[in-house]
């Protein structure tokens, strides 16, 4: 670690991060009515929904995170409100190895809408940014699936007025739910990505050589040749 990673009251550092989340659209409010046993550096909201309220967590020292993220997991998720945090680091290296030890945590990180915020140094690259998380490509396949039954159902409820569009699946599986798939799945472009997915689903079934037995099978309607169809090709 070098010197000027030393260097830095925390309040500074929680300075920084709240004028960074002020630019991306939250505001610092009052500690939340429930305080989570983890004490937060502070609070802020999400612009436009009063109750989405998330605890900021600033470490002391600029390697510290794992310290706040082990105080948020021994109990800070018995609510929903507890389940929300924002954790700041200073670079990448370090979101991956946050996002790494979130992994290791009870439940799932989707579950616990927790978010790794990178507020490098002043003067360092790259900007300040929400770090993005690298999964086993079945859980990127898991999700993708739950999303896309999602904009099915809102398709057939607005009578075709919402078009089905993979790349609006993309957009969800990264901004709601922070997950890097070309890094991922290991390819570089959102095209490979989505060809993955296709040979992913294809294969991914309770019953292997089955069809009617695939987890990513849409029912379209109640019968007729085309009752089912992989989500990927419908």
């Amino acid at each position: 670690m070098s010197a000027s990673d030393r260097v830095g009251d925390p309040s500074d550092r929680a300075r920084d991060a709240e004028n960074v989340l002020k630019r991306l659209g939250y505001a610092r409010v009052a500690p939340a009515r429930r305080e989570p046993a983890a004490e937060p550096s502070f609070w802020v909201q999400e612009s436009g929904v009063p109750r989405r309220t998330f605890p900021v967590y600033v470490p002391a020292a600029r390697d510290g995170v794992d310290e706040g993220i082990d105080r948020w997991m021994q109990g800070a998720q018995s609510s929903a409100q507890g389940r929300r945090a924002i954790f700041v680091v200073a670079n990448d290296a370090a979101a991956d190895a946050a996002w790494a030890r979130l992994a290791r945590a009870p439940g799932s990180t989707i579950d616990h809408e927790v978010s790794i915020l990178v507020v490098p140094p002043e003067g360092r690259t790259p900007s300040p940014h929400f770090a993005l998380r690298v999964v086993p490509p079945k859980e990127v396949l898991r999700v993708a699936t739950g999303v896309v039954v999602g904009m099915f159902r809102r398709a057939q409820a607005s009578e075709g007025a919402s078009p089905v569009d993979f790349e609006e699946m993309l957009v969800h599986l990264k901004g709601r739910f922070g997950i890097d798939v070309p890094r991922s799945l290991g390819v570089q472009s959102d095209e490979d990505a989505l060809f993955l997915l296709y040979q992913l689903a294809l294969r991914d079934s309770y019953a292997p050589g089955d069809p009617g037995a695939n987890l990513h099978l849409l029912v379209l309607k109640p019968t007729g040749p085309a009752a089912r169809l992989p989500w990927f090709a419908a």
